[in-house]
């Protein structure tokens, strides 16, 4: 195990500015050669004690521009329209890609996987969705399906 300083926001990992230990091969062959992380040393808490004004900053600049995300998700009402039968049985699915694609069509760019879905969508109705979009900040997405 290898203790390291993060210098960005790593999901599932730590924030920058944390202190963590992590497998040797994930530090050696990612997190430092990326430039996520740098090695435990005295100059470089040093160096981390100097710059957390700006980290601090930042993850507030990051937060606040979320949150504006997450209204904006919120206040939508996404209509995606698909070949369905005359029981409402879809022919496919509506997944976390295709709403993905839409979301990105209303100038909203959210990564599928922050889309939580427990199956993909197989029949016409309307849906709540959970968007994850950031660490802490989720929003409800209203999803209409309706028939092409």
């Amino acid at each position: 195990m290898q203790k390291l300083i993060l210098l960005q926001d790593i999901e599932d990992l730590g924030n920058a500015g944390d202190l963590v230990n992590v497998a040797d091969g994930y530090a050696r062959n990612f997190l430092v050669p990326k430039g996520y992380a740098i090695e435990e040393s005295p100059a470089a808490l040093r160096r981390l004690a100097s710059r957390k004004g700006k980290i601090d900053e930042q993850r507030q600049l990051e937060t606040d521009k979320a949150g504006q995300v997450a209204e904006k998700i919120s206040a939508l009402e996404l209509i995606i329209t698909a070949q369905a039968s005359d029981d409402k049985q879809l022919f496919g699915s509506v997944s976390a890609g295709n709403i993905s694609d839409e979301l990105a069509k209303h100038g909203i760019e959210i990564e599928a996987r922050r889309i939580h879905l427990d199956s993909p969508f197989k029949e016409i109705g309307e849906y709540l969705v959970k968007v994850k979009v950031h660490k802490d900040i989720f929003a409800d997405l209203k999803l209409k399906i309706a028939k092409a």
